[in-house]
């Protein structure tokens, strides 16, 4: 039996970085081609066909990357194995996360990256997409939806955030933690998923509506709420306080948003979910639902503002988005 295809789709960042000279900041120079030859192991494990897809650091990919990204996986998912997609990290929990819910096909697909580039001691780049490749050949991977591999641990791409500004570490999962781990070449995913979340088919060059994320905060105002005008967006999320609370002062503002657009909300905490019927206060999350606010249940306000922006491009109707926010963390 030959070895297995993975095709390597690059997009750019710290992984594609080098300092031109000793003591230079480090450049986005290396294409596919360049990051795969730095990786000479890789050609024990797969035949490795890499790809320059885009050449530019994550923060700059926008939804339309993605969208061209998930079509392009499909287009070559039955004739590989798997695939891994090496990017930037400041955006690859969205990036997963949107890959999770835009490719249509069960090929393994595995994102990774670097946060050490390759001119400075301890580079984790090499290591990370050695890993990788070997997930993406595992058929443990297949119909697993998109995973992240980084620092030899397997995150589920619905889950995995960026926790930390720059430890090798950085990527977490919570509250599950990761659902497996590479070891002496070795993949092992004793917590593979039972099911994917519905997935949207969205056409390259669709127009995305802009979808607004506001974070509450000690002291908060309404001015910026009552800001968010439908000219320019047509939907919002706000990250509130704990389990789901905001002031008094904002509820009236809170009110207003969720009727000119779908608002969801979602904790500020980054981690649990918010309640929807525990507490009875002013501000609790009970004035919330009563004011038409959707709870985000586990998304964090990052993932809520990609699910949202997903359902509006997607022409989910109104009344079925409490609905999907339930389902994305089954």
């Amino acid at each position: 039996m030959g070895r297995p295809v993975i095709a390597i789709l690059a997009l750019g960042g710290t992984i594609a970085a080098a300092p031109p000279e000793p003591g230079r900041a480090a450049t986005m120079d290396r294409d596919a081609d360049a990051i795969v030859r730095s990786v000479p192991a890789l050609a024990a494990i797969a035949d490795v066909r890499p790809e320059s897809f885009r050449r530019i650091g994550s923060a700059d990919l926008g939804f339309a990357d993605i969208v061209a990204l998930a079509k392009r996986i499909d287009a070559i998912a039955a004739t590989v194995a798997g695939v891994v997609v090496t990017q930037g990290t400041d955006t690859l929990e969205e990036t997963s996360f949107l890959l999770d819910r835009l490719v249509a096909s069960d090929v393994p697909v595995v994102v990774t990256g670097a946060m050490r580039n390759a001119g400075l001691p301890g580079a984790d780049g090499p290591a990370n997409l050695l890993a990788a490749v070997r997930v993406a050949a595992s058929p443990l991977a297949r119909a697993a939806g998109t995973l992240v591999v980084m620092n030899d641990e397997i995150h589920l791409g619905r889950f995995v955030r960026k926790a930390h500004a720059t430890s090798p570490a950085t990527f977490e999962s919570r509250p599950l933690g990761p659902i497996g781990w590479v070891a002496e070449g070795h993949v092992r995913m004793p917590l593979a998923p039972r099911t994917r979340p519905r997935r949207f088919a969205l056409d390259v060059g669709v127009a995305v509506p802009q979808v607004a994320l506001l974070k509450m905060s000690l002291g908060d105002s309404p001015t910026l709420i009552e800001r968010i005008d439908t000219g320019t967006f047509a939907g919002a999320v706000i990250e509130t306080y704990g389990a789901g609370h905001t002031s008094q002062r904002v509820l009236d503002a809170l009110a207003g948003l969720a009727v000119r657009m779908p608002t969801v909300f979602a904790s500020r905490t980054g981690a649990g979910e918010v309640h929807t019927s525990t507490c009875d206060f002013p501000g609790s999350e009970l004035r919330l639902l009563e004011r038409g606010l959707i709870p985000a249940v586990a998304l964090d306000g990052l993932k809520a503002r990609l699910l949202l922006t997903l359902a509006l491009a997607g022409g989910l109707e109104a009344q079925h988005l409490r609905d999907e926010f339930a389902a994305a963390v089954l």
